[in-house]
């Protein structure tokens, strides 16, 4: 792991790295800062002269605290009011182009990292995703390694089988998106449908605050008449749309006044939206006023 060093300030040299990883454990940004703040205090209480590698002693003290959070908190994700959505994250151009890095990230692969147990996504987020050794990821989650190998292939198997497949052509996003907005914007109906494959779905996470779907919406016609009517309901002046990166991925901002309102992130198969996630909840749009990947501020 890291080089032995006595810099004081070995949480913010690697504050990116910490953040990224509570991010993808636990899919929202407000947890992640959370886990940050509490992962801050206990290095500033920590005896720095008898911490050999800082970076490791700070990734394994995150993933812990996420562990335990990812614990708790999966009761709560189970009981919410319709389908769970991950938080959105503002990312750069360049970011997306590193292809790796930008799927361990994408709301699809988020939603997939759910399935698995706590400790599984742990293994898998250490092991595939930031190179971790088996030995290493053992001392951090305090777990003999031949288990851990155990969990890493599991936890590979299962990402593997449900990892999305889709169309990663820049080109091909950047019309598919120009197109949806547009049809989003003019509130037409067959142009939107036009650009749904035929079994797209739909989910929508309001958090129980607004209005959202409580079930996945499947085929064109629902799904298109369902996105435009919630469209419509905000008749303001300032209404806009606007394509950004959104969790490595292009994707689409609605604000009103500037103010993001609601975050479209979706796979495109052949030309066509295929999965649609829809995320209204107040609660998560904080995130995209942050960038995992120092696009913009986040956390300060």
């Amino acid at each position: 792991m890291a080089e032995r060093t006595s810099e004081p300030d070995s949480f913010l040299e690697h504050r990116r790295l910490l953040f990224a990883t509570a991010y993808r454990m636990l899919g929202t940004v407000t947890d992640a800062e959370d886990v940050l703040q509490d992962a801050w205090l206990k290095w500033n209480d920590t005896d720095r002269s008898t911490v050999r590698h800082p970076k490791a002693y700070l990734v394994r003290t995150v993933t812990n605290l996420a562990l335990n959070r990812l614990t708790s908190a999966k009761a709560t994700r189970e009981n919410c009011v319709g389908p769970w959505l991950p938080e959105p994250l503002l990312t750069s151009p360049d970011f997306a182009r590193e292809t790796e890095v930008a799927d361990s990230v994408s709301t699809a692969m988020l939603v997939v990292l759910e399935t698995p147990s706590p400790v599984e996504r742990a293994v898998f987020l250490l092991r595939s995703v930031f190179g971790y050794t088996h030995a290493e990821i053992a001392e951090a989650l305090d777990r003999p390694e031949p288990a851990i190998r155990q969990i890493a292939r599991r936890a590979k198997r299962h990402a593997q089988a449900r990892r999305p497949r889709f169309d990663i052509d820049e080109v091909e996003r950047d019309r598919v998106t120009a197109r949806f907005m547009a049809a989003c914007s003019g509130g037409d109906l067959n142009a939107l449908m036009d650009l749904l494959a035929p079994d797209v779905t739909c989910w929508s996470d309001g958090g129980g605050v607004v209005t959202a779907a409580r079930r996945p919406l499947y085929g064109p016609d629902h799904v298109a008449r369902w996105v435009l009517g919630v469209l419509a309901k905000p008749i303001v002046t300032g209404f806009v749309l606007e394509s950004v990166g959104i969790n490595g991925e292009l994707g689409a901002l609605a604000l009103i006044d500037g103010n993001p309102v609601a975050a479209f992130t979706y796979d495109i198969e052949g030309g066509r939206i295929r999965n649609l996630r829809f995320q209204v909840n107040p609660y998560k749009l904080k995130g995209l006023s942050c960038g995992i990947d120092g696009a913009t501020r986040c956390g300060g």
